[in-house]
Parts: C-alpha cells; sequence; structure tokens
C-alpha cells in the first residue's frame, strides 16, 4: 500500500540562547563557537518546513540561561494526550523541566505526570504502535522505564546504549511508522542483548550504518511517509524511498554542535 503522511502536532522551541558553553554529550564543545543568527535560520527552516507538510507547531518561549531548550524533544513524552515530564540528569538542564510542564498546564493538558526518576523525555522514549522503546545507559535512569509503563499502561522495552555519542536512545533509533512498528536503528549503538531484543522485534527495521549514524542521521522525524533527517546521512536516502518513503535533507548544522538534529529540536504531542 501507498505510504500516507499523518497530520501531527509538534512543540518546538526556537535557540534564541542557544549556545555551547559547557559539554554534557560528546559533540558539545565549548571551543567551537555557535554562530546564532545560522542556527535560527536552521531552525525555521525546520519549524516552515514541517507546517509546509500540513502539520501544527506549537512553540515553547525560550528563557534565558537554559541554552539548550531548543532541543524540546528532551522536555517530556506525549501519548494519547498524557503528559509524562522530564527530570533532567544534568543540572545546567534542570529548569528545563519546569518550563515544559508550565506550558502544558497552560495549554489545558489536564493528565501529567511528573517523575520521580531521571528520564529526559523523547530523547529516550520512543513510541511505536505496540511498544515504548527506552534507552538507558548515559541520561535516563532504568527506573523511569517502569514508571513510564506504569502511567501510559503501555509495555515499555529497555534498550542500553553502549557508545557515548549516541547518549540518547534518539539518536541511535528512530520511528519510520508509528502505526505499523517500523524503525531504523544503528546495532553499534546498542549493547548484544538490546541488539538482539530489536532484531526480534522489529525483523524488518532498516539498519543504518556507521557514517549515517555517525552524522546522526537517526535523529530524525517522521510522518509516516515524509522523514526529516541530517542532510549528511545521505547513504539512508535509498534505503527510505526503497521502503516508500520520502527523504527530506535538513541542515541543522549549528545546532548538531549541542549534540542533536531534527528529533531532538521535535517534541511530538500524540493525542
Amino acid at each position: 500500500m501507498p505510504r500516507e503522511a499523518t497530520p501531527r502536532r509538534y512543540l518546538m522551541c526556537a535557540p534564541t540562547h542557544f549556545r555551547v558553553t559547557y559539554s554534557i554529550n560528546p559533540w558539545m564543545d565549548p571551543s567551537k563557537p555557535v554562530d546564532l543568527p545560522l542556527a535560527q535560520t536552521q531552525w525555521e527552516d525546520l519549524r516552515d518546513r514541517y507546517r509546509a507538510l500540513g502539520h501544527t507547531v506549537d512553540l515553547l518561549t525560550p528563557r534565558p540561561g537554559l541554552p539548550d531548550m531548543v532541543f524540546a524533544a528532551n522536555g517530556a513524552t506525549v501519548i494519547d494526550g498524557r503528559v509524562l515530564g522530564a527530570r533532567f540528569a544534568y543540572r545546567e538542564r534542570h529548569a528545563e523541566a519546569g518550563a515544559h510542564l508550565a506550558w502544558f498546564r497552560a495549554d489545558g493538558f489536564t493528565e501529567i505526570h511528573e517523575p520521580a526518576h531521571v528520564n529526559e523525555g523523547e530523547g529516550d522514549f520512543a513510541v511505536t504502535a505496540s511498544y515504548v522503546l527506552a534507552g538507558r545507559g548515559f541520561r535516563s535512569s532504568p527506573l523511569s522505564h517502569d514508571e513510564a509503563q506504569e502511567f501510559f499502561g503501555r509495555p515499555v522495552i529497555g534498550l542500553d546504549l553502549v557508545d557515548p555519542r549516541y547518549y540518547h536512545l534518539d539518536t541511535a533509533l528512530s520511528v519510520l511508522d508509528d502505526a505499523g512498528d517500523e524503525i531504523m536503528y544503528y546495532p553499534g549503538a546498542f549493547s548484544p542483548g538490546s541488539r538482539s531484543v530489536l532484531a526480534r522485534l522489529f525483523p524488518d527495521a532498516l539498519i543504518a550504518q556507521e557514517a549515517d549514524a555517525a552524522a546522526l542521521g537517526l535523529n530524525a522525524v517522521s510522518d509516516g511517509l515524509h522523514v526529516l533527517l541530517p542532510q549528511a546521512a545521505t547513504g539512508l536516502f535509498d534505503p527510505l524511498r526503497a521502503r516508500g518513503f520520502e527523504p527530506v535533507p535538513m541542515d541543522l548544522g549549528e545546532l548538531l554542535k549541542g549534540g542533536g538534529s531534527v528529533k531532538c529540536c521535535t517534541q511530538e504531542l500524540r493525542g
């Protein structure tokens, strides 16, 4: 069957205060200055592309002193209109959690859970039709997996990340079709046991090569047809087309200096 795009609702935050003055992942190098006007232009291109594809983009107000707020995916996980807030691992990002929860309350979300355990939102939670895939090893606590399962009432599958370059699940795995349990991932980011779990649950997954993973090509967003992903991940374009998807290359090179790309900038508001 031909693939179809499903209208989505996303939450994004402009990189008004984005800069790299500390390092909390291997991609961040404070000695490499950020071109803020270029970062803003690249972010706006992503926002406008979503809208041009028929999706809704809500905006979170950036706050001074929180340079990583542009990576809005980390602020919460939303499934069926229920909001699991974030609890950040590093103090530099702690205040982002409250900013996200304030937005959800102001927007009328009523089923909101403030977590007891560390999780960084959609950085480490990926939603398919059958599962919530949950990364652990660098940021999120394994205890957050039980907390998410209890709150959402969906089976949560824990996956161990072993390569510090892929410090969040959304740098190593992307959901291509959440209605059909279709994903793509880079096996080298995961422990042997987790690779076996992924192969068992998703035998037809698109397997990414190291070069595309290293370009953060798996930090992608799909609406069921269009797959927005970093433009440098060229090795993924033809495999995606072969499966009926339409790759949409994006240039977020300035935001990559903070360790994020398309998905990191995009939180999906499901339901």
